[in-house]
């Protein structure tokens, strides 16, 4: 069984609405052979608990307003370190950058197919990476000047 053009047509959707909110390293996988709850999971991340937010909820305007649907569950939105979007066909993951790696989704989905995405959304690829480093440049820079 592989995902439904439904399901694609939603993970494109949720992919460009995650890549134009700025998300990092947009990942989408058919899961729909080993799962009989859901077709594909869309996997994003952010630096920050404001963008993981943003994030979500363009993502929630985005199908709702083009494609009429709203999610049946929404999870993790008070703490936005994880936030959970359940449409029955895709399931949506926005997590802090953080979770991203500690919990690392991708290993467990490796096996999986990956879906095509926009080329807004595979861009965003190495993004999480390159902000850590910019980060620790920084941090470093700020160090050397406190000496």
């Amino acid at each position: 069984m592989t995902a439904t053009d439904r399901s694609i047509e939603l993970i494109t959707t949720a992919s460009q609405a995650a890549a134009d909110k700025l998300a990092h390293d947009i990942i989408a996988y058919d899961v729909s052979d080993v799962l009989s709850i859901t077709d594909a999971f869309l996997l994003a991340s952010a630096p920050n608990d404001r963008q993981v937010k943003s994030i979500v909820d363009e993502i929630e305007e985005r199908l709702n307003k083009e494609l009429g649907v709203k999610p049946v569950r929404r999870e993790g939105d008070r703490e936005a370190r994880w936030v959970l979007l359940d449409y029955v066909d895709i399931v949506v993951h926005v997590q802090h950058s953080e979770e991203r790696v500690f919990y690392a989704l991708e290993r467990l989905w490796k096996d999986c197919p990956e879906l095509e995405l926009p080329a807004d959304a595979k861009a965003t690829r190495g993004k999480a990476e390159e902000h850590a480093q910019l980060q620790a440049e920084e941090g470093s820079a700020d160090f050397g000047e406190l000496r």
